[in-house]
């Protein structure tokens, strides 16, 4: 195999400065040309590579690997079958389970007969107890039709949660609750002329897809995603890395389809530039990261997406052996995360392997976005890729700061913003100031302010940010940035506190397998409140905790105490996102009484500051 290296596209930025302080930022290059429609990338590659592999997922014993032609042909029938039930765009597909060929197939289908599909995140009916939040989404999508791979495990879900009304499909098993049928029988379906027809009425406006955020702060929004957000984000990508379509990607991703990142900027990478997408049943958890270490072993991606997390869970694999390495860096352009700040010691650890394996270090890059922006709007450049820098606008993104409570407040503007939430006005109104710039919520800075092209840093939600007792402001996001890069590598993630309080204080996600290293004597198999208990491990945090604060300066960017959390943060309660990453407001609503612990008059044995 052979490594075509990464290529940045321009790093220049115009920046215009208003008399008010607000600032517009943007690239002086245009936005390259893109198709009219997502579903002409299928068409297309399937003409001009139809055995080429555009799907897999692992079998039993083997992969099972559908082409361009393969697919274009399934979804066809799809199709078909969804004009066939009168399905539209007030009565969409609900996607229950998670990624898969089929779930793809049918997705892919559904665009083509212009009918909305809606891929709910599979833990609201695998994880969840009450199906509060699958509920809630059903009742605001009336789907005609939902999907599942499996119905069994999810039948207690569509029970509880899916009206009788609503057919099911299914791969396998479908439930004896509702009127069902199976994938198989659907593919069976002839595409006649009515799926052209439906298909050329298909245009750059027509809704593709629904992806509802995680709901932190109440029922999730539906953000409504047009064909022309996601045709245009993908030119946008090529225009900030064109190395990515100089030959058809290759990606082994588990990044969950319910989410813009996966489901938009993954998938249709691939699909835009004719690659191959095999789906890592992995995860980065314990027991389930060995999938994507086994799978990793066996494909080499050009691109390898992951969360923090994941990459800091699959370092030690990397590092233990000599041969998963050869696999992952063979034709590797690039890693990428995002969700989250990626600590320092494993960028490091990154840069030593690439090398050790290839003798150069393979860019570990970012970008910045959100479901309601396709997802990318800012990207790295050759310029502006220091840790911790998110880069620049992308071509044809118009960026704007704003200042609100001593920081710039990000919106931004470009054609792959959504139009607005789903039969919801309201928040769609709320959501766009009186320019028409979508409102991020969270602040940006320039890295360096005499030189843009150094590009932005992420300076935390807006939403997050808090005021003392005292009328100080803590800025959320860098303090956690800042306090998980001091205490690496014994800290996966910080949840900040303070609001209204004297002072600032956290609780600290540790990483266990860091600190199992620290208890004296070795735990072994020890529950994680031993682990944390020992004298090494409240000792080492002590110490961290004092240089940490002895570099802050002020109240606002200090601990005065924290506590290490033996019970880690949970995705059945909303705490984790289905990316890995941590809800701080999850947390600290449902750790309340950890919270006043932090501040009780008399501190607790696990007190430590």
């Amino acid at each position: 195999m052979t490594r075509t290296k990464l290529a940045f596209g321009p790093p220049e930025v115009v920046v215009e400065r208003r008399p008010d302080g607000v600032m517009l930022a943007r690239s002086p290059h245009p936005l390259g040309s893109y198709p009219r429609v997502a579903t002409d990338w299928l068409d297309h590659w399937a003409k001009v590579a139809p055995e080429r592999v555009f799907l897999a997922e692992r079998g039993r014993e083997s992969w099972r690997k559908v082409t361009y032609a393969e697919a274009r042909a399934a979804a066809r029938s799809v199709a078909q079958a969804l004009i066939d039930r009168s399905l539209s765009v007030e009565r969409p597909v609900a996607v229950l389970s998670g990624n898969s060929v089929d779930h793809a197939l049918v997705g892919l289908g559904a665009m083509t007969a212009g009918v909305p599909y809606a891929p709910v995140s599979a833990p609201y009916s695998l994880v969840a107890k009450d199906f509060a939040k699958l509920k809630a989404i059903i009742a605001l999508l009336t789907p005609g039709l939902a999907f599942v791979d499996d119905g069994a495990p999810f039948a207690a879900a569509i029970k509880a949660a899916v009206p009788t009304d609503v057919e099911i499909l299914a791969t396998a098993n479908p439930p004896p609750t509702h009127r069902a049928m199976t994938l198989d029988a659907i593919l069976t379906t002839t595409a006649g002329a009515e799926v052209d027809r439906a298909q050329a009425k298909v245009g750059p406006d027509t809704i593709a897809k629904l992806l509802f955020t995680s709901g932190s702060t109440g029922t999730p929004k539906g953000v409504i995603n047009t064909h022309r957000m996601m045709t245009s984000n993908q030119a946008m990508l090529r225009g900030v890395n064109p190395s990515y379509a100089a030959e058809p990607p290759v990606l082994i991703d588990w990044l969950p389809w319910s989410h813009t990142f996966g489901g938009n900027n993954n998938f249709n990478l691939v699909l835009a530039n004719g690659g191959s997408f095999f789906i890592d049943e992995g995860r980065p958890l314990p027991g389930a990261i060995e999938a994507t270490v086994r799978n990793l072993s066996e494909i080499s991606p050009t691109v390898y997406y992951n969360v923090p997390r994941g990459f800091e869970m699959l370092l030690p694999y990397l590092q233990a052996d000599r041969e998963l390495r050869r696999s992952l860096f063979a034709r590797l352009q690039a890693f990428c995360y995002a969700g989250a700040a990626l600590a320092p010691h494993v960028r490091a650890g990154y840069e030593r392997l690439g090398l050790e394996t290839v003798g150069e270090i393979v860019p570990m890059v970012t970008s910045f976005g959100s479901t309601e922006t396709g997802p990318s709007a800012i990207s790295v450049t050759e310029r502006a890729r220091d840790p911790g820098v998110i880069g620049v606008p992308n071509p044809g993104v118009e960026v704007k700061l704003v200042p609100n409570a001593g920081k710039l407040e990000a919106r931004v503007k470009s054609p792959s913003v959504t139009p607005g939430y789903w039969r919801e006005p309201r928040l769609t109104e709320a959501a766009f100031d009186e320019e028409g710039f979508y409102k991020f919520g969270d602040a940006l800075r320039f890295a360096d302010e005499n030189d843009p092209e150094r590009g932005f840093l992420f300076d935390g939600r807006v939403a997050e940010d808090f005021k003392l007792a005292t009328g100080t402001w803590v800025s959320v996001g860098p303090l956690r940035a800042k306090f998980v890069a001091h205490c690496a590598p014994y800290v996966t993630d910080v949840v900040v506190t303070g609001h209204d309080r004297d002072d600032a204080a956290a609780l600290v996600i540790p990483n266990l397998a860091a600190c199992r290293e620290l208890a004296d004597p070795p735990s072994g198999e020890a529950a994680p409140a031993e682990i944390l208990s020992c004298q090494g491990v409240r000792e080492t945090f002590a110490g961290l905790l004092k240089t940490f604060n002895a570099a802050a300066g002020g109240s606002s960017g200090r601990f005065a105490r924290l506590i290490l959390m033996d019970d880690p943060p949970s995705l059945d309660t909303g705490e984790i996102t289905d990316k890995g990453s941590v809800n701080q407001r999850a947390v600290l609503t449902r750790r309340a009484a950890m919270v006043d612990e932090l501040y009780a008059p008399k501190p607790s044995p696990r007190i430590i500051g």
